[in-house]
C-alpha cells in the first residue's frame, strides 16, 4: 500500500498581502501528478486544512476541486483537522464523503476512529486523531489522567484496542517532540516559539505503537525521533524563516508488518520565496537580477531611506512581499530602548520619524491631518 503525507495545506492563505490561491493550486496538481506516476492507495492530510476558522469561497472550492480529483482516481482520503480549521466546519457531510473513500475526522467526540484498509499484505488499520486540548480529552474521559497534553494524548490513544500485530498508522496534529529535543520551527505556524514548551509538547513514545505516524502543525518537513515520525511540512513556503526549507511530500509503502519504506519527493512551486540583500543599485542591476516571479523579500543596506523604494523594486520584482532596511540607522533602533525613545519624543516627532523610515519623506499636510485625526480617535492625542 502507498501513501501520501500531507499537512498544513492551509487553503486560503495570504502572505503579506498576496493571495496564495494560485499558489496552492499549482502545487495541487503536482501532487496529483505524483499520485499518478507513484500509484497511490491513501492520501493523508494531518490538519490546517484551511488558514481560517471561516474559510474564503475560494479555499472551499479548492479543498472540493481536491477531494473530487483525487476521489475520481479511488484514492482513499483521510483527512483531521488542526487548530486553524473549524471542527464543526470541516466534519460537515463527512458520513456523506466516506462513500466515496473520503474520511474526514473534523471533532474528537472521546474516540478516535479507525478505518481498514485492504492490500496484498492484509489489513492496515488507520486511526484519526484531530487537533484535540487535554481538556477536551478530560471532558470525555474524566477517570484518565489528562493534566497535560502528552498525558492526554497518551489517554486519548489508550482507548484504542489496538492491535500491535497488525499495520497500524495515525494521523495527529500536535506538538510532538523526541525526548528533549524539539522539532525544528519556521515561524509561520503554531504558536509563538516563547511558548512552546510546557503543556503543549507530546512526546514522540506515545504513537510507538503505530508503523507511520503522520504529523502536522510544524511547516518544515522533518522526522522526530524515528524515521516513521514524521511532519510533512507545508507543502508551500508561507513566511521569510521558510526560505532555506526545501519542500517535499512523503511517500510512504507498507508492506509486511515492520517494513516501511519512505521517500521524499520534492515539491517545485509556482513561486519560489527568496530573500535578496544588498543596496538599491546592486539588486536593481541588470546582472543581479534573476528569476523575477518570485516571491521576494527584499533587505536594503543604503545608509540613507530610499525614496520610493517598493515601487522601484516592484518594476523588476512584481512579486516582492517586504522591504526593511540594515544599515547604521536600523541597528540603532534594534538596539534602541523604546520607551526612553518614546517618552522622549512628542506625537509628531514620532510619527514623522516613522513615516520618513517609510517612504523617505516627511507627511504631506493633508496626510498630517489624517494622520492627526486619526490619532484622536483612538485617544492618543
Amino acid at each position: 500500500m502507498k501513501l501520501m503525507h500531507l499537512g498544513d495545506l492551509h487553503f486560503g492563505k495570504i502572505v503579506n498581502e498576496f493571495r496564495m490561491i494560485d499558489d496552492q493550486r499549482y502545487i495541487l496538481e503536482k501532487l496529483l501528478g505524483i499520485v499518478d506516476e507513484r500509484g497511490i492507495d491513501v492520501v493523508m492530510i494531518a490538519g490546517d486544512v484551511y488558514d481560517k476558522n471561516v474559510p474564503s469561497e475560494d479555499a472551499v472550492n479548492l479543498f472540493d476541486f481536491f477531494l473530487a480529483e483525487l476521489a475520481g482516481r479511488n484514492v482513499k482520503v483521510l483527512v483531521i483537522s488542526g487548530n486553524h480549521d473549524s471542527d464543526d466546519r470541516l466534519h460537515f457531510g463527512s458520513k456523506l464523503f466516506e462513500a466515496r473513500g473520503v474520511y474526514i475526522t473534523g471533532k474528537y467526540d472521546g474516540v478516535i476512529p479507525k478505518v481498514t484498509l485492504t492490500d496484498e499484505y492484509g489489513e492496515v488499520d488507520f486511526y484519526s486523531l484531530p487537533f484535540v486540548k487535554a481538556s477536551q480529552v478530560a471532558h470525555f474521559h474524566p477517570e484518565l489522567d489528562t493534566d497535560t497534553y502528552d498525558k492526554a494524548v497518551r489517554a486519548a490513544i489508550s482507548t484504542c484496542d489496538i492491535d500491535e500485530s497488525r499495520r497500524n498508522v495515525i494521523l495527529a496534529h500536535q506538538f510532538v517532540t523526541a525526548g528533549s529535543a524539539d522539532p525544528m520551527l519556521s515561524g509561520s505556524e503554531i504558536i509563538r516559539e516563547d511558548t512552546v514548551g510546557t503543556v503543549e509538547k507530546v512526546g514522540a513514545s506515545a504513537f510507538d505503537q503505530f508503523d507511520y505516524v503522520a504529523l502536522g502543525h510544524i511547516h518544515r518537513p522533518q522526522k522526530v525521533g524515528r524515521e516513521e515520525v514524521r511532519y510533512s511540512g507545508s507543502p508551500l513556503k508561507y513566511s521569510l524563516s521558510e526560505i532555506n526549507n526545501n519542500k517535499s511530500v512523503p511517500v510512504i509503502t507498507l508492506k509486511n508488518k515492520g517494513e516501511c519504506d519512505i521517500e521524499l519527493v520534492e515539491l517545485k512551486p509556482l513561486r519560489d520565496m527568496r530573500h535578496i540583500k544588498g543596496t538599491i543599485e546592486q539588486l536593481l542591476n541588470p546582472l543581479n537580477v534573476t528569476d523575477t516571479d518570485d516571491y521576494i523579500y527584499v533587505t536594503l543596506t543604503d545608509e540613507n531611506t530610499v525614496p520610493d523604494a517598493m515601487g522601484r523594486i516592484h518594476q523588476v520584482y512584481p512579486y516582492a512581499m517586504k522591504l526593511d532596511y540594515d544599515n547604521k540607522h536600523s541597528r540603532e533602533l534594534r538596539n534602541m530602548d523604546f520607551n526612553d525613545y518614546a517618552e522622549s519624543k512628542t506625537f509628531e516627532e514620532l510619527i514623522g520619524d516613522f513615516y520618513k523610515d517609510m517612504y523617505g519623506d516627511d507627511p504631506e499636510d493633508a496626510e498630517w491631518e489624517i494622520l492627526k485625526e486619526a490619532a484622536r480617535e483612538a485617544g492618543i492625542i
